[in-house]
């Protein structure tokens, strides 16, 4: 056998798999190569809320070899409208979304390996879950995990795709190191704490997850066969309530002085960023988070946004939402937060995220 011979053996797709992905295999730019490429591929998606289950399901439908999912959260009601790999009884039982979301998807696809893992990503595992694949895929709702994900990603020379999808609007970015600008060229430190919507305080359509996602799976499919001159290399953006669309072009934005990409430090990797930040406090049912850098807070415009949530209480200086009658998020101006009714961290740093942002 000669070396074409033995080339074109290994790129062949296994017989079994032909029929499943013989309309993808029809598309030319994909061909029978590149589905050899895509059962070889590794891929991790961090995040299995809305985006990263639209994401998910592309990915282990189309083929791709290894598939890791990351969450730390639970499901329940309030996501079956947009994160379409639940239903009822996940929420009903408050099943782990990476093990919801990997049942879901072996039962589509057997021939893939899903590997969940039910962990709050951070400085302490980023490398362990993410430095192993050939690209992470980001269907996180929170900047700092970002920056955790872009330092990964420069550190180990691995592709990320950026999405973000809050009310009707939509973004997504590919950073490729070495060539695109990173997320910290673009933004140069996360949004100031308690800036930015979150889809518990602005609510989110279906519609703008799926349009942000299905971008991201299409630029992951170019990534994972090598269709590198066909990526989208400009900053998409999208509102899909009032028609708007821009494709900004962001070539040209990389730093020569960008912390992490140029100087190659790797601050969101480093243990210091995250001491002391969230603390169980003995003996009183909860758990502090102090931002590192503190926020600015207005209490007045903070109980006008949390009202539709729960019950509100103020005073001059502090803010109380009372989620049920076990929970009860008390927010202070510099964006310090005590989650009350819990001494868990990951629960409570979930909360943080979802209400405030991180």
């Amino acid at each position: 056998m000669n070396v074409t011979d033995s080339m074109t053996e290994q790129e062949n797709v296994q017989v079994a798999d032909r029929e499943r992905y013989s309309r993808q295999m029809l598309f030319s730019p994909i061909g029978e190569a590149g589905q050899a490429k895509l059962l070889q591929a590794r891929v991790a998606i961090v995040g299995m809320g809305a985006l990263g289950t639209v994401l998910a399901n592309h990915m282990v439908r189309a083929g791709i070899g290894f598939v890791r999912l990351i969450d730390r959260d639970f499901v329940e009601r309030s996501n079956l409208q947009r994160q379409m790999l639940y239903d009822e009884a996940d929420a009903a039982g408050s099943a782990p979304k990476a093990e919801a979301a990997a049942a879901r998807l072996g039962a589509a696809n057997s021939g893939v390996v899903i590997e969940p893992v039910v962990a709050d990503l951070n400085f302490a595992n980023a490398e362990q879950l993410l430095a192993d694949v050939q690209l992470i895929l980001d269907g996180t709702d929170n900047f700092t995990v970002r920056f955790l994900i872009n330092d990964v990603s420069v550190k180990h020379g691995i592709p990320w795709i950026y999405g973000g999808a809050v009310s009707s609007r939509g973004v997504s970015h590919t950073v490729i190191p070495g060539e695109t600008p990173c997320l910290r060229c673009l933004f140069d430190q996360p949004p100031a704490r308690g800036t930015t919507e979150t889809c518990d305080t602005a609510g989110v359509i279906g519609s703008i997850i799926h349009t942000v996602a299905s971008h991201q799976a299409a630029e992951a499919l170019k990534l994972l066969v090598g269709a590198r001159q066909q990526l989208n290399r400009k900053m998409v953006h999208w509102d899909l309530w009032y028609n708007q669309y821009a494709a900004i072009d962001v070539s040209k934005a990389r730093k020569a002085d960008c912390p992490c990409c140029a100087a190659r430090q790797f601050e969101y990797l480093d243990a210091s960023l995250e001491e002391d930040t969230i603390q169980t406090l003995c003996g009183r049912n909860s758990v502090q988070i102090q931002p590192v850098a503190p926020a600015a807070l207005s209490l007045e415009e903070w109980a006008e946004r949390l009202k539709p949530l729960g019950r509100v209480e103020k005073n001059p200086f502090l803010l109380k939402l009372h989620l049920d009658e076990a929970l009860t998020l008390v927010l202070f101006p510099d964006g310090r937060m005590i989650v009350q009714g819990t001494e868990d961290p990951t629960l409570a740093k979930s909360l943080y995220s979802r209400y405030i942002g991180m």
